[in-house]
């Protein structure tokens, strides 16, 4: 049986200044927005490519204070690219970094130690690793 993690849900306390950060500047996919009443709004948003979606609403997880997750990670085939496409959207992301001891340094020595980091408007904070190629 495979088991997939397919949504995480990230806390924030704006929903149209998330909406807005993910979709304009990091390039995540609107899937839907959906307002339920008053108190309950669900907005999903899936990175290109990935078989997992955030989420972000008003009344979905009121325990968790917006900001409070961190270490999220999205792969991409090549972190300079990602770093210059987040760069051109007006994201603030680090200067890419290797993290560790690269275990496979071919085809590319970046590859599985390759980062750069970010944040969303509240603080919570993403990962970027580069893995070209599995195997």
């Amino acid at each position: 049986m495979n088991w997939t993690l397919e949504v995480v849900v990230v806390p924030v306390s704006d929903v149209d200044r998330a909406k807005a950060f993910y979709a304009d500047q990091v390039g995540f996919v609107v899937d839907h927005d959906t307002v339920i009443n008053d108190e309950a709004r669900i907005v999903q948003l899936t990175p290109p490519g990935s078989g997992c979606s955030i989420v972000i609403g008003k009344g979905v997880v009121p325990d968790m204070p917006p900001g409070s997750l961190q270490g999220l990670q999205l792969v991409v085939p090549d972190v300079h690219e990602a770093r210059a496409e987040l760069l051109d959207r007006g994201v603030e992301v680090s200067e890419v970094q290797v993290v560790g001891k690269n275990p496979r340094p071919v085809p590319d020595p970046l590859d599985n130690v390759g980062f750069v980091f970010f944040a969303d408007p509240d603080g919570n904070a993403w990962a970027v690793q580069q893995i070209s190629s599995r195997g």
